[in-house]
């Protein structure tokens, strides 16, 4: 509900559908407003208030090896066994998948280190199947070494992202290898 006090006898006008609205009058009742798909309210004025829950964060690890003999769909998806922050349940552990709930701006990070000396390995941000940033990790000499990056992406509701192994062998364990995202700010 918003009030506003106008002076007396003055019209309401807009000067087009970009520019600002110009109030002029009594009093104005605005009462009219509608949910939009990402919870917010928004009035006719384009007044958007937003709930608690547009707050999105997940963080997963892996706590065992990861090697490509124990994957039956061959999508070469990483699957990560243990959820550290799930903030609006947008990350689902069994598929290994964030499902954006809302347009806007989101970061992700992954950190991985590979299996042994003498591999080689290479992962991939996916975002709806295609490769947006990778990774990698392949020093001869070296026996564990890891692959890190991070981007900021514009993601349309319903988006998916995951990670994806395009070569090697991920180390387990300790729980070497991580993913995370959260929403920077919604569009």
């Amino acid at each position: 509900l918003l009030l506003l006090l106008l002076p007396a006898g003055c019209p309401v006008r807009a000067q087009n559908d970009t520019e600002p609205i110009v109030l002029e009058g009594k009093c104005l009742v605005v009462c009219d407003s509608s949910p939009s798909a990402d919870g917010a309210i928004t009035s006719s004025l384009g007044i958007s208030v937003r709930s608690g829950s547009a707050k999105v964060a997940f963080s997963a690890t892996r706590s065992t090896n990861h090697e490509p003999s124990e994957m039956s769909n061959r999508t070469m998806t990483i699957y990560f066994d243990q959820v550290l922050v799930n903030i609006g349940n947008h990350f689902d552990l069994a598929s290994s998948i964030f499902v954006a709930p809302r347009k806007g701006i989101y970061s992700f990070s992954f950190h991985v280190v590979k299996v042994y000396n003498r591999q080689t390995i290479q992962v991939s941000l996916m975002q709806n199947g295609y490769p947006v940033i990778s990774a990698f990790a392949g020093d001869q000499d070296v026996t564990r070494e890891a692959a890190s990056n991070g981007v900021l992406l514009l993601m349309e509701r319903e988006d998916k992202v995951h990670l994806k192994l395009e070569r090697g062998n991920l180390m387990g364990g300790w729980k070497y290898s991580t993913f995370s995202g959260f929403l920077v700010f919604p569009l």
